[in-house]
């Protein structure tokens, strides 16, 4: 497939000083290396502080590198950036880069301006994008008066305002309440099928399982894992995991098991009179028959295993 996106060896470092004057610097990209192919979803994950922002900031030509390089559609992200501009649209999470005192159209037809859109284009993307992210009837409204949520939503519309062809959003779902976010995560494969490409971070494992063909995990500004979902479950998910249901709730039933040999960790879920319980264990070790005989074979009505999630892997790659 056509790569459209791509790091190589992209190093960001910060500097500032100390209250003594000395110089400090924080690595915040240390020779990342990254491919995106054209048409698809790539989910970048990673701990807070881990380079995810400062990777599309450079992307979007926000930041410049320190050394390495990075291209968009082609284009050198620093050399070229007003082309980059031209390709790309940039959905940020967060209260920022919005104007509070002007109405949500007044926003957009303000942003379709300084990215030179016509009268008549502007009219149309506008009334469009504000449909798209349910906000026709609040378009009127100052954006200060904007539930959080709304806000977020504007910043979608945001960035879809000129029909970009490469989309990266910064983890785009925070701040939405479920409904809105699940409009959004529909919104995306809709997106991809119209031949956009999106670059996606979030913390959200089960949203970056739903919607990315391909993922990177990043930690200390490099990639310690990839591939798609299925093969970061698969290559880097330390345990095995085990579901056991209860008859009744037994109220030490965590306490009882964690000190198992090969139990790495039991978590537990009432619903009214029955309990579940997730049992993470080390590979290769089956603790089916000594669950039963500890909580009681009469009380344990069934154990199974299943396939770890991907937030099962991400906590097996970063749990020391």
């Amino acid at each position: 497939m056509e790569t459209i996106i791509e790091c190589t060896d992209v190093k960001r470092i910060y500097s500032s000083r100390t209250r003594t004057g000395q110089k400090r610097e924080t690595v915040a990209l240390n020779g990342l290396n990254l491919q995106v192919s054209k048409g698809t979803v790539f989910g970048l994950l990673g701990p807070n502080g881990a380079g995810k922002t400062t990777t599309i900031r450079i992307l979007s030509t926000l930041l410049i590198p320190n050394s390495g390089k990075a291209t968009v559609a082609g284009f050198d992200v620093v050399k070229e950036a007003s082309q980059v501009r031209k390709k790309i649209g940039l959905i940020l999470g967060g209260e920022r880069g919005l104007y509070g005192r002007l109405t949500g159209k007044e926003n957009l037809r303000y942003f379709a301006a300084i990215n030179h859109l016509s009268t008549s284009l502007s009219r149309r993307r506008v009334d469009e994008v504000l449909e798209m992210v349910s906000l026709t009837e609040a378009s009127d409204r100052p954006v200060e008066q904007y539930s959080r949520g709304m806000r977020q939503r504007l910043h979608v519309a945001r960035g879809l305002l000129t029909d970009p062809e490469i989309l990266f959003m910064d983890e785009p779902t925070i701040g939405l309440d479920p409904v809105g976010a699940q409009e959004l995560r529909q919104m995306i494969p809709a997106l991809v099928r119209e031949g956009k490409t999106i670059m996606l971070t979030t913390h959200y494992m089960s949203e970056a399982d739903e919607l990315s063909n391909r993922i990177a995990i990043i930690d200390h500004g490099a990639i310690v894992a990839e591939g798609t979902p299925s093969d970061i479950k698969r290559k880097f998910s330390k345990v095995t995991v085990f579901e056991a249901i209860l008859r009744k709730s037994i109220t030490n039933a965590v306490e009882s098991l964690s000190p198992m040999p090969g139990i790495q960790h039991v978590t537990s879920m009432v619903d009214g009179p029955i309990q579940k319980l997730t049992i993470h264990v080390k590979p290769g070790v089956d603790i089916q028959e000594t669950v039963r005989i500890k909580l009681g074979i009469d009380i344990v009505e069934s154990i199974v295993t299943r396939d770890p999630t991907l937030e099962e892997a991400y906590l097996s790659i970063f749990r020391k």
